[in-house]
């Protein structure tokens, strides 16, 4: 368990079943030791999270206004615009999608430098290149967009059907650009990573 804990506690970025077996044998229960290490962090600040296909320490929600200014991050951290964050969770359920086609969904160009601002951060990378005429790059979310949201794959998004059903999203909305507020989606934005 102190190894588990160990390599977790001293990488950069979530931390795969693969590396850990290889730290105690393929043959052990990681999701038995996982279970262990989290019982153990009960009321720590911190907490063992499952995000990006592994695990990673991560401060908990209370406790992120206090490590970012800390750390002087809350001087530069600069959120996400309207229409950046729209552009990302059009990405992030319709991907692989091209630049073109997020322009025909809002309806006016996607400029690249959203692009590029998504990219810099990176929340979004380069994905296979289309089959359209030209063969247009298209984009996808990152293993970074994962982590930073809090998901462990993309299958943790909330379902967007029934968002529309529960009348938190509606496609009109989106196209005018119209950010719902309260949605159900992970607010981890809050938890830093333990060894930031």
């Amino acid at each position: 368990m102190g190894r588990v804990e160990a390599v977790i506690f001293a990488a950069s970025t979530p931390v795969t079943r693969e590396t850990l077996a290889r730290v105690v044998g393929k043959h052990c229960n990681i999701e038995m030791i996982i279970d262990d290490i989290r019982a153990d962090l009960s009321g720590r600040p911190y907490e063992l999270v499952s995000v990006a296909g592994g695990w990673q320490h991560r401060t908990k929600k209370a406790f992120g206004d206090v490590i970012r200014t800390a750390s002087g991050q809350a001087e530069s951290a600069r959120p996400l615009s309207q229409l950046e964050a729209l552009v990302l969770m059009c990405i992030a359920y319709f991907q692989p999608i091209t630049r073109g086609e997020l322009s025909s969904f809002f309806g006016k160009e996607v400029s690249r430098d959203l692009i590029r601002v998504l990219r810099s951060q990176d929340l979004i990378a380069s994905g296979p290149r289309s089959p359209q005429p030209g063969a247009p790059y298209t984009y996808v979310t990152t293993k970074a967009f994962l982590s930073h949201f809090g998901f462990d794959t993309l299958r943790d998004l909330p379902d967007f059907e029934a968002l529309e059903d529960a009348g938190l999203l509606s496609k009109e909305k989106l196209l005018t650009g119209d950010i719902p507020t309260g949605l159900p989606a992970h607010h981890l934005e809050d938890e830093v990573p333990s060894n930031a």
